[in-house]
């Protein structure tokens, strides 16, 4: 019963830091979003090193480095391209 509990009580406390991990960038269905070569070459002028592009949620996403060579992890908004979300 215990370990139910904990088991339990790990997923809780995992589950908020799984929604913050992968914000919400647009409300757009995907037809309406910028082709991925588009997207591409508008984090390339932004100054990214692309290593991994992908769609996550409703974002698309990068890692790679930033215009200074810093490790960078970036949500993009895939209708606009703003910037959602920097980490590393």
């Amino acid at each position: 019963m215990k370990l139910k509990l904990i088991s339990a009580l790990m997923i809780l406390a995992a589950t908020p830091a799984l929604a913050i991990a992968s914000p919400s960038c647009t409300k757009e269905p995907k037809s309406k979003w910028m082709p991925e070569k588009a997207m591409r070459e508008k984090i390339d002028a932004l100054g990214y090193q692309v290593k991994t592009f992908e769609t996550t949620g409703s974002c698309y996403e990068i890692y790679g480095k930033d215009k200074e060579g810093d490790r960078a992890e970036v949500y993009f908004n895939p209708v606009s391209g703003e910037i959602v979300q920097k980490g590393d």
